[in-house]
């Protein structure tokens, strides 16, 4: 007994340090991105013309937005569904939000600064799907343990109410998504938009971290360099630099975690050009002129081992039975980058060249 109140205590001590760190990240963070705390929501829309229509359309419609509980406040909004995969009914029966506040929020309000907000939702309503959505959330808390150069999160208890009848359709935990502009101007960097840039043009210590991050997660959706067509630059990955004009020493932020090993939801497959057969398979995906930085990478984020198993432990209603999934997969990371032999035969072998 004595042995289990000391582990709980080391585990609050670590938790309490990440934590520390985390607030210390938030630099000039908007309020809604300063703190960690889970923010209840109402949101009141059309929701099944919305998602009814989701699969060929992102149109916006009217909505309203309630925060819940102390310093309540509602908003006028504009809501739509957004993404591309998760928009297909196939996959998700609820779109990932769009949520376009129509009025500037007051200097009071907890929105204060923002304009336009991603809303992460949960997939399908079946409460197994919870979890995918509180790990695609762990996901982002980690990358905010190695850099401060990552999106904030927050976590969201979000009431889904139809506008026609006044009915609860839904209550489920999903996250809200910082703005790029907003975590760039907490960098002292601006984003980068751009139909695509070659290799050279990247932050190479940035880079490489960024892509052993992807490893770490399993994640496989992604390109630092080219975007999807119609699309700036880059897939699922951000790009900031010193300046607006910036095309050299860029960046790279990853987002969108949702079809990464780490998460493991059930419609995430490897792209066709990467040979491995699940995304629970990690497969290097980083490019061979930057090997040289990360070996550094790999220590870097070792050195922050505890930090992030700490994260996931700490991630709020996850279930048990995915917290202890999601440190055994990061664990046998933990593993590889620990023997330099391992991270030439599983890392820098299946570089890109």
């Amino acid at each position: 007994m004595f042995g289990l109140k000391r582990i709980g205590a080391a585990i609050a001590l670590l938790a309490a340090i990440l934590l520390a760190g985390q607030a210390a990240q938030a630099g000039n963070a908007t309020p809604l991105f300063a703190s960690e705390g889970t923010v209840k929501l109402r949101i009141e829309a059309p929701f099944n013309d919305l998602v009814r229509a989701a699969s060929r359309s992102t149109d916006p419609y009217e909505a309203k937005i309630k925060l819940l509980g102390t310093g309540a406040e509602e908003h006028a909004i504009t809501l739509a569904a957004r993404g591309i995969a998760r928009r297909k009914p196939w996959v998700c029966d609820f779109p990932p939000l769009r949520i376009v506040f129509k009025e500037k929020p007051a200097a009071t309000s907890l929105f204060k600064g923002q304009k336009t907000l991603k809303l992460s939702t949960h997939c399908r309503a079946a409460a197994s799907f919870q979890d995918y959505s509180l790990l695609e959330y762990a996901a982002y808390r980690l990358y905010n343990v190695l850099t401060p150069q990552s999106f904030r999160v927050r976590l969201a208890e979000v009431d889904y109410v139809e506008a026609k009848t006044g009915a609860l359709r839904l209550r489920r935990f999903g996250f809200l998504i910082e703005d790029a502009d907003d975590m760039a101007d907490r960098n002292d960097l601006k984003e980068i938009e751009l139909a695509a840039i070659e290799r050279r043009q990247l932050n190479i210590a940035a880079t490489a971290r960024s892509d052993l991050f992807q490893y770490m997660v399993g994640n496989l959706d992604w390109s630092n360099i080219a975007a999807v067509q119609g699309a700036d630059c880059c897939h699922n990955v951000k790009l900031l630099g010193a300046a607006a004009g910036s095309i050299s020493s860029l960046v790279p932020v990853p987002y969108d975690f949702d079809s990464s090993g780490l998460v493991n939801a059930p419609y995430a497959l490897p792209p066709p050009s990467v040979p491995v057969r699940s995304v629970r398979t990690r497969y290097y995906r980083g490019y061979c002129e930057f090997n040289s930085h990360v070996k550094d990478a790999a220590a870097a984020i070792l050195a922050k081992r505890d930090a992030l198993l700490t994260s996931i432990a700490g991630t709020p209603q996850l279930s048990e039975r995915a917290k202890a999934s999601a440190a055994q997969y990061l664990n046998a990371f933990f593993e590889q980058i620990a023997d330099p032999a391992a991270i030439k035969r599983r890392i820098l072998s299946t570089c890109r060249g």
